[in-house]
């Protein structure tokens, strides 16, 4: 019923928020002599705020076109390498017609950039991935929002999330693969890349753990606290919604968006009022600059997908209630996720000193745990000054971060492990498919690869690695 509720909120502010759109553009038309009021600029910048605040915000595209790689700009063609029911994987294909920039760019590390599935669409990441395709070769998890998936789909499991890790890594060729986990993922990263080590398969040569809580146990923030003092079934009672008839997922079971927005949104309430009212005011001054910087942000932070419900609740228990991957309990297909066997991956983790929804020493953990990787191989960094935000989008990540994970990387260039491979079944490399599948209304899950179903998907086979295109 909370999802139906809000829905019929949307639609009834919708016509709102338009006539608010409208008024604004009314009082600012030079051809329309009210616009020349004394007042008509505060009228504007209210009924402007008012159409922010009650309109619906849809996925960004990650709308990244060119770039300055090796002092000359570059240009990007985003494409989808493998389409899975919950996930696509994406490319970003760098193309120049200066031949010594081509040979530059063949050398560039490759990067598989794993974005979260907690609520925000993986275009968040657009500031990481433009700028690591200043250096690098890019590939981005972008998930899909579950109210998009028909029920024929299956359920989507936190065993699903690692191997769909696995298998972009063997697609992409682990020897020298770079793999850059941003907050949630770090979890299901470190338990992907553990479950291959100790199967004896080829790991990447890197894996940066950005904000994550490895260890929701060490400096619990607001986030790790509601999931610590609440039961699992006061979740599955009390924020699990099922998706209304008109989406194409209608009747799966989910964890909804809006929900994760308002508890994001509450958690930093006074920040967000004194947001709008300096938006407000920006308008007012006619402060072009700063007003775009607010819509940019806003229309960013504010588009919210929906998680499987599935999914939502193992995540809950097993990271947050029973620290399984801190306390070396967590199976994964049946198989116990052991960090202390991965050998030859290094290993980086990055904090934000001020970060409000992963505490202090949670992503370090991951430097214990992976106790079979060299010391000489493992680093740590904590960003001054910086929130959770601020160590993969804005000047901090720019100037302080990015340095430092490119510096890593470059030390690092590949997997020290013999290239001898373990013996197993062949699978049929995807294709590239248009960038529109996953937005399409109903649309069933494509992949090029062989199809299987949900409960096949989650058994962690060991695959041939694939070796990435130049």
């Amino acid at each position: 019923m909370l999802y139906q509720i809000q829905e019929f909120n949307r639609a009834m502010l919708e016509p709102m928020s338009s006539w608010a759109q409208t008024v604004a553009k009314v009082f600012t038309d030079p051809n329309n002599p009210m616009s020349y009021y004394p007042a008509s600029q505060r009228f504007a910048a209210g009924y402007e705020l008012l159409h922010r605040l009650g309109k619906g915000y849809e996925k960004p595209e990650f709308g990244i076109k060119n770039v300055q790689a090796h002092g000359k700009q570059v240009a990007i063609t985003e494409f989808t390498s493998i389409e899975k029911s919950f996930c696509r994987l994406v490319r970003f294909k760098r193309f120049s017609d200066d031949i010594s920039v081509i040979k530059a760019m063949k050398n560039d590390p490759i990067v598989l950039v794993v974005a979260p599935l907690s609520g925000h669409h993986s275009s968040l990441l657009r500031d990481t991935v433009k700028v690591l395709l200043q250096n690098h070769k890019v590939y981005l998890t972008d998930w899909t929002d579950a109210r998009l998936v028909p029920l024929s789909e299956g359920k989507f499991h936190l065993d699903d999330y690692v191997a769909y890790i696995q298998e972009f890594i063997r697609y992409i060729g682990a020897e020298h693969l770079h793999v850059i986990s941003v907050c949630q993922p770090t979890v299901p990263v470190l338990g992907a890349i553990s479950i291959m080590a100790s199967n004896g398969e080829q790991t990447p040569a890197t894996m940066t753990m950005m904000g994550g809580p490895i260890d929701a146990r060490k400096s619990p923030t607001a986030v790790n606290s509601l999931a610590m003092t609440k039961s699992y079934q006061w979740f599955e009672n009390n924020v699990i919604c099922t998706v209304p008839p008109n989406h194409p997922g209608a009747g799966r079971k989910v964890y909804p968006g809006f929900l994760q927005h308002a508890g994001f949104v509450a958690m930093n309430s006074d920040r967000h009022v004194r947001s709008h009212w300096d938006y407000f005011q920006d308008l007012l001054k006619g402060d072009t600059p700063d007003a775009e910087a607010h819509r940019k942000f806003y229309d960013e932070y504010n588009a919210v997908l929906d998680m499987d419900s599935t999914y939502y609740l193992e995540t809950i228990k097993t990271v947050f209630q029973d620290f399984a991957l801190a306390k070396g309990t967590w199976e994964v297909a049946g198989q116990l996720v052991r960090p202390q066997d991965i050998k030859t991956t290094s290993l980086f983790a990055v904090e934000g000193e001020l970060d409000d929804i992963s505490g202090s020493g949670q992503t370090r953990s991951a430097i214990e745990l992976c106790s079979g990787i060299p010391s000489a191989n493992k680093e740590e960094y904590e960003v001054k000054g910086a929130g959770h935000y601020g160590i993969f989008s804005g000047r901090r990540w720019r100037e302080m971060v990015y340095p430092k994970i490119c510096e890593f990387i470059r030390k690092h260039p590949t997997n020290s492990k013999s290239s001898t491979k373990v013996k197993v079944s062949p699978t049929v490399k995807p294709v590239a498919t248009s960038k529109k599948a996953v937005a399409k209304k109903v649309a069933p899950s494509k992949t090029v690869t062989k199809k299987t179903s949900a409960k096949t998907t989650r058994a962690i086979t060991t695959r041939a690695s694939a070796q990435p295109k130049t």
